[in-house]
């Protein structure tokens, strides 16, 4: 693995860059032709997927830049039935500033935050007036989420309302019955409609790739959506049975690869549910670069769904600059 990232992340002080804004995706006319020809081939993603955690390594000072970089793509999440005002607050002020800042020094870092905080449209308002000003956006979960079946109406409607609260990314779910019955056509009309209902606002669509049952659906369902002009496409809702994976990354990975080079337009990338470890952060930051290049390492292009996964990339931070290993508790989320 080539060990240098595209940002000033590597030795000596550094401060990390604004992000880079690519022109949004305006999504294209329906092109079933094209969605037909998409195919995918199991058993070849599968033997790929399962040596991509043994063949790319990097140590030391790299890999502790190749950390931070992953610390800036996190969606900070909390996604419980038992959310609360505070809680929120105290992932917010995480969110702000994830590294403590004596670790930072000795890193020689500075400006470092996550890519974004993930919440709830009930927290949307709290997130906002606990972010203002630092540059941070709020992203909401949305149109029913996580099964996505609410009536369809209202699930449109709340879009509005998480835009209208401050919300500047939407995450939400499609109708897994549109990819299941391949009926291309109504995921493509909902697609777009929500695209639309978001205004300004970004829109990550989440596959439930779970319960897609084929990789050649997820594939498919992937290039329908960017079809209609979502800005990233995401895993999961990290409530299914089974949520990010490296084949169901590759494929998505590869279909948003093949929709650049047909539109010129760049869509993002978001695995989410079960990522936790450092380690799998490395993984899946080392098949963004080799499927896609440096320009998908930027949180504009870039994210994880994650809560718990901050923890323990701090640790390993941690351990870097002092060589011990700290307690876990060390590294609440607030």
């Amino acid at each position: 693995m080539d060990k240098t990232i595209s940002t000033p992340v590597a030795a000596g002080s550094a401060t990390f860059l604004p992000q880079i804004h690519e022109p949004r995706n305006p999504g294209m006319e329906l092109d079933l032709d094209w969605v037909a020809a998409v195919q995918a081939n199991t058993s070849a993603i599968e033997r790929r997927a399962a040596t991509l955690p043994g063949r790319r390594s990097v140590k030391k000072e790299y890999q502790a830049a190749w950390l931070l970089r992953a610390i800036s793509c996190i969606d900070l999440t909390t996604l419980s039935g038992d959310d609360t005002a505070g809680r929120v607050r105290r992932l917010c002020a995480k969110a702000h500033q994830p590294v403590s800042r004596p670790l930072l020094d000795k890193l020689g870092m500075q400006g470092l935050t996550v890519g974004a905080v993930c919440v709830y449209h009930d927290m949307v308002e709290t997130a906002v007036r606990e972010l203002e000003g630092t540059g941070i956006p709020v992203a909401a979960v949305s149109t029913g989420f996580p099964a996505g079946l609410s009536p369809y109406h209202l699930r449109i409607a709340e879009i509005g309302e998480s835009v209208k609260a401050g919300a500047k990314e939407i995450d939400i779910v499609i109708s897994r019955r549109h990819v299941l019955t391949q009926n291309w056509q109504a995921l493509y009309d909902e697609m777009r409609e929500m695209r639309e209902a978001c205004g300004d606002a970004h829109v990550k669509a989440i596959l439930a790739t779970g319960e897609l049952g084929t990789l050649r659906n997820v594939a498919r369902a992937s290039l329908i959506c960017m079809m209609a002009g979502a800005d990233f496409i995401k895993t999961s809702t990290g409530k299914e049975g089974v949520n990010a994976t490296l084949p169901v990354s590759l494929t998505m990975i590869r279909a948003i690869r093949d929709y650049h080079e047909r539109t010129g337009y760049r869509v993002g990338y978001k695995p989410a549910g079960g990522i936790s470890k450092a380690k799998d952060s490395l993984v899946y930051l080392s098949l963004m670069k080799d499927e896609l290049g440096n320009r998908w390492l930027q949180p504009d292009l870039f994210r994880f769904g994650a809560s718990s996964l901050l923890g323990d990339i701090e640790r390993q931070l941690d351990h870097y600059a002092t060589g011990a290993y700290s307690a876990q508790w060390r590294h609440a989320m607030g």
